[in-house]
């Protein structure tokens, strides 16, 4: 008591604030042995840091290596999907744009541009030996649509031309502008198929006025023959 009396007569004032400042003192030091006061604290810094973790395992790269090689694998599968199904969505567009063509043809002609082949082969394999049937056919279907006599990819502008059809170049084959066109190619890169045999024989063909038809690329290995007619775009 005399003690605090004395601090208050010495420091006057500033009493209060002595006291409170020896209080906490005696808080901090509480408990607390010699040796904890010769380390230096950490550094904020350090104290914010994470715990080091151990490098990945060779089985935990292996697990994220399959991972993506998964994931690879079901993006292409799905890109290509949705690739061969806009090609489909394309040919079937193409074919109702050439068959509208070939209907105005006929109806200024009397009849439909007739193949120089009568059977043109509508069993055809675009990989197989019946290719230059195929380019015959297409060949008749293209000048008589594009109005394009020597295939050079000039329209004629004579009174008697007519164009019918507007051909792009990716419509084409080959895509070589300084080429001889060889036929019209579908969006899987083979010539669409086009027949009038049945006008000819009943028993070749399919309709009494013209087959169209795409053969939606190469028959696959693993195809039969029936898999693979029932996956073309066709008119019959």
């Amino acid at each position: 008591m005399k003690s605090e009396c004395v601090a208050t007569g010495f420091w006057g004032a500033h009493a209060p604030r002595v006291r409170a400042r020896r209080l906490a003192e005696r808080t901090f030091f509480a408990g607390r042995n010699e040796e904890d006061f010769g380390v230096a604290p950490k550094s904020a810094r350090a104290a914010r840091a994470l715990p080091r973790r151990s490098a990945f395992t060779v089985i935990e790269l292996l697990v994220v290596m399959a991972i993506i090689v998964i994931l690879a694998g079901l993006i292409l599968a799905t890109s290509n999907y949705v690739q061969k199904k806009g090609y489909r969505s394309r040919a079937e567009a193409e074919i109702a744009a050439i068959s509208a063509a070939l209907e105005n043809y006929k109806a200024d002609n009397g009849v439909y541009p007739t193949t120089a082949v009568p059977n043109a082969k509508t069993d055809y394999y675009p990989n197989g030996a019946n290719k230059a049937d195929y380019e015959s056919a297409s060949q008749v279907l293209y000048v008589a649509l594009s109005a394009d006599t020597n295939r050079n990819r000039v329209i004629d502008t004579g009174e008697t031309a007519k164009s019918y059809f507007s051909f792009k170049p990716s419509n084409l084959t080959p895509q070589d502008q300084s080429a001889l066109v060889v036929g019209i190619r579908d969006p899987f890169g083979n010539l669409y198929g086009y027949s009038t045999a049945n006008q000819s024989s009943s028993a070749n063909g399919y309709n009494p006025t013209f087959d169209l038809w795409s053969t939606c690329g190469n028959k696959e290995t693993s195809e039969t023959e029936a898999q693979y007619l029932a996956r073309w775009i066709k008119n019959w």
